[in-house]
Parts: C-alpha cells; structure tokens; sequence
C-alpha cells in the first residue's frame, strides 16, 4: 500500500525555493515602491549604498582594480547572491516554524529602512520601500509554506508513517498496552500511534509549490519592471536633449598640429565621453532636472549666491581641454582620460560671493550627498577652474555629472571633480572633512606625474622588426617636457613628444625606431614634467595620494 506523504515538513530543496521567492518578492515590491516614492530608496540600492560607504579603502581599491567600471554591477550581483541564500535560509527554517522566517525577512526589512535612512539625502518617506519589502516577503513566505504543507487529518495508516519517519520525535511514545508485538509471520502489529500533544501532520502538495512558486515569481517580476519603469519618468535624457549650448565667450584655441600622433592602439588625445572613464559611488546615476537644479554658495562668505541652471547659461562661458585622472589609477591604469570642457569660472562665482580670510577649503556636495574638498588657493590660482556644462562639445553625459560639475586642473577627481553638485561650503580643513579623507585618504590630492605605455600591449607577442613604443605621459597645471624609454634596463631613450595646448592636458610620446629581437623584453617609461621632477622608480600605491613609480610591460618578440 503506497503511504500518503504525510511526514512533518520535509523537502528541504522545496523550502529553500520558496524562501528565494519570497525574498525576490519582499525585492520586487520594494522596487516597486521605490520606484514610485525615490528609486534611490530600493532595498538592495541602499544596501549597496551603505556597504559602499563602509567599505574599507583598500578593499573599494581592489574592487576598482578588479573590476573597473563594472564594480558597481559586481556589487549588487553580488548583494542579491547574498540575499538569495540568506532567503534560502529563511526558508528553511520556515518549514519548521513559519515565525522563524517572518521574523529573518522583518529584520533585514529594518536593515533596509537603516541603510535608507542614514543616506545623506534621505527622506521621511525613504523607509517605506523596505517595509513594504518585507511585509511582502513575510506574507509570502506564509503563504507559499501553507499551500505547500497544508494540514491533513491524519488516519492510522498516516499515523503509522509519521512514527516511521526520521522526525518521530514529534509523536508522544506508546504506552505499555499499545506497543507494538510482532506476529508469527514477523510484522510488527499493535493499538494505535498516539501523537504529542499539539502536534499536526502536513501532506507535502507538490502542485501547491509550483503554482504558489509561480504565482510569486509573477508578483516578484511584475514589482521589479513596473517599479523600474516608474523609476524612469524621472529620467532626465528628455530634459538634456532639449537644452541648447551658447556659444563660449572664451573659446578654447584650436588645437596645434600634431597634437595627435594617429597610432593605432594609442590612446587619441581627446577622449571620447563614452569611453571616458567613471568612477564614484553613486550605484544609481542621479537623474538631476535642469529645471529645478540650483547651486547655493555660502559659509565664510561675504553674501551666499545661488545659481540656478539658467543663470548659469547666461554668464559668460569659456571653453578648456583638461584631463582629469582618479586617485584609484595605479601605475600604467586607465583611469584618465582627456576632454574639452565648457563651463563658467568658478573663482567668477566665488568673487561675487567675497571669500572671507582664513577659508581655506570648498566643501562640495553632490546631488546624491557624496562630498569633496578643494584647496581654496588650487581654484583662485589663474588655472582653467570650471563649473562645467559641457563635455566635447555636446551636454554634458548624465553619467558624467549633468547638469554641471566641477572641473579643476592639477587635482585627483576625489578632491576636485564633484559630479552633480548642488552646493559649495566655503570653510576650512579643521573644521570640516569631504567623504574620502575619514576613510584614510589624504585631504588634499594634487596630481603626480605619470606615464603610461599604451603600445605594444603588455603581455603582447610582436613581430621582429622595427616597431613604435608609444603612449601618454601627464602631470596636469604643470605640463609634461621629457618622456624617456628603456628597454631590458638599456640606456634611456628620449621619446618624440606630440605637441599641447597647453599644461593641463596629457600628452602623447612616441620611440619610432625601437629594433625588437626575437625574446622576452621589459620595457619602462618614465617623464619629467615642467618643473624637472622625474618620476621616481619606487612604487606607492594609490592611497593615500595617488600612485608612483615606472609603468613596466613585458613583450615577446617571434
């Protein structure tokens, strides 16, 4: 006779499914309310916010290195992987006791209204998304568990499997006149199994799971595309498109012949803004309206000045090539990149506002709350310091800081480079610290002088014979006056530099007669800037102030 599956809750594989769907649930509607109150309020986008924030330094640096500009993808792949088990988890221990798992997905509901609430840029209503989450979740949770363990009636035969299976210690043992006597014939006969107190028995109904799992998975992804798609009306592309750059009062000199070299391989000495590299902390680009945007200057100020977007169309403009380079670029890394920015001056807009004696430091801050101090005396030096507006002569990319941002020559981005800034504190180092400078980095980052190799290819395998080494070499405000090659330790060979408009830009160099023999060569590059400083051959990490040493490649030579 085939026995009812009638056993307490067993199927673990089943409870830890139904768990991950609850979880995707708890995630679905989260967006979804998210997506309706503020996008940046999405549970795993807040919790990808805080464990950005509280990441330790080197480990960001090893996520940078390892990942580039797809670190922020790792990160949330990597944050609902880690969701999906602990939802697994909660599953689990559901099949014992449906508490237990409400309970685990409660508390990572409220982990969720924390990390939304401790945003510098929250709001009141930031922690809805998470609670709505979990209540979601925890519903859920009990549904799918009763629809796939519904209670049964047990009759003698279910009593006599349950007391059979492994988990029989939930059943009260027979008493004296009902224990079990076997039979001639040696089967075990005797009364009826009495059951504990309290105790049920729950038939496992696969068709339950896979309708409720199905129902969930429906409920789960409907919450996610509509929520996503909620998020979107406030994207701003519509917005940017519309808007019509004026002509620079001050336009950029049109630049000298030979600025580029036209090697295949070697970086071009404009970037183009899709490959231009991004890196900062927003896990969501901030969709900023120009409508609505303004720009408030104010602390050790004569008279706070606030700007809005169209103000700032209307102030005179002026036009300047500047590579900006990330403090997180190591030796020979790709995080720096070349452009022709247009923007109003920003030491202009701080001479309205009367700078007071003793500030020393501008703290900006981000749309998304991120912050960043600038030495006072770096932005009202003379240099091409910019409230940008404009990136290779179209608006500037929504990645890449629109509606405007900071531009600022001879400066790592950390301390210079505010995307999407809303506002400008006029104050002083000891009385105030940008975002970085806590986590270990230093509070001012002026740019060292560096090269990179960009052909041959590190790791590549060339043909013998005459071949060209090339790349760029960059030391921003001070300009770039000598690139020297080596090869296999060899003398310094002194490189053809390609012409500049002036100090704030890389600059390309190339070796064209560099005879390769067949073998493993090492070949290093080092520069000189503008003021004599060579590079120095002992390696620094990025933090805390930028990286140092030789850019070194290996190459075979068939």
């Amino acid at each position: 006779m085939n026995k009812k599956q009638t056993h307490p809750r067993g199927h673990a594989w089943a409870a830890a499914l139904i768990g991950v769907v609850a979880g995707a649930v708890a995630l679905g509607i989260g967006q979804l309310v998210a997506g309706l109150l503020n996008p940046k309020a999405s549970p795993v986008i807040a919790v990808g916010d805080a464990a950005v924030d509280r990441t330790p330094a080197a480990l960001k640096e090893w996520a940078i290195r390892a990942f580039g500009s797809s670190d922020k993808v790792v990160l949330i792949t990597g944050i609902v992987v880690v969701l999906a088990l602990i939802a697994a988890g909660l599953g689990l221990l559901a099949r014992r006791r449906v508490g237990f798992g409400t309970s685990g997905l409660a508390v990572f509901g409220l982990i969720g209204v924390a990390a939304a609430m401790t945003r510098p840029d929250s709001g009141a209503l930031d922690a809805l998304p998470s609670l709505a989450g979990a209540g979601a979740g925890a519903w859920a949770l009990s549904i799918l568990v009763r629809r796939t363990w519904p209670v049964v009636e047990p009759g003698y035969e279910d009593l006599r499997a349950y007391s059979d299976d492994e988990t029989a210690a939930e059943v009260g043992s027979a008493g004296p006149s009902e224990s079990p006597v076997s039979s001639g014939a040696g089967e075990k006969v005797g009364g009826p199994v009495v059951m504990r107190a309290g105790a049920r028995l729950h038939e496992f109904d696969r068709r339950g799971l896979l309708t409720g799992i199905a129902a969930g998975v429906v409920v789960a992804g409907a919450g996610e595309l509509v929520g996503r798609g909620l998020a979107g009306r406030l994207n701003v592309d519509t917005q940017r498109a519309q808007i019509a750059l004026p002509r620079p009062t001050t336009p950029a000199k049109a630049l000298p012949a030979g600025v580029d070299l036209r090697l295949d391989g070697l970086s071009s000495f404009s970037t183009p803004n899709r490959d231009f590299y991004r890196v900062d902390t927003a896990l969501i680009v901030p969709q900023v309206d120009p409508k609505t945007w303004t720009l408030k200057i104010h602390g050790m100020v004569d008279k706070p000045v606030e700007l809005t977007f169209a103000d700032l169309l209307k102030r005179p403009l002026m036009e300047a090539d500047v590579t900006l380079t990330c403090v997180s670029n190591d030796v020979g890394g790709p995080y720096v990149g070349n452009a022709r920015w247009l923007g109003t001056r920003l030491a202009d807009v701080l001479r309205e506002a009367g700078i007071r004696s003793g500030a020393d430091m501008l703290l900006s801050t981000s749309s998304d709350g991120w912050t960043c101090g600038t030495p006072v005396d770096i932005v009202m030096d003379g240099r091409d310091s910019l409230l940008a507006i404009a990136m290779n002569g179209e608006v500037l990319p929504v990645s890449h800081g629109f509606p405007v941002r900071q531009v600022i020559p001879g400066l790592y981005g950390y301390v210079s480079a505010t995307k999407w800034v809303t506002d400008i504190k006029v104050t002083r180092y000891d009385q105030d610290e940008a975002y970085w400078t806590p986590r270990g980095w230093a509070p001012k980052g002026p740019i060292k002088t560096g090269s990179r190799i960009d052909l041959p290819r590190g790791g590549s395998t060339i043909a013998a014979g005459r071949t060209a080494i090339a790349g760029v070499a960059w030391a921003q405000h001070r300009g770039i006056d000598v690139v020297e090659v080596r090869v296999d330790k060899g003398p310094w060979q002194q490189a053809r530099l390609a012409e500049v408009p002036g100090p704030d830009t890389w600059r390309q160099w190339v070796v064209d007669n560099w005879q390769a023999t067949a073998g493993k060569h090492t070949i290093e590059v080092r520069a000189t800037d503008a003021t004599g400083q060579t590079q120095t051959a002992d390696y620094a990490p990025p933090a805390p102030d930028g990286a140092s040493g030789w850019h070194s490649i290996l190459v075979v030579v068939k």
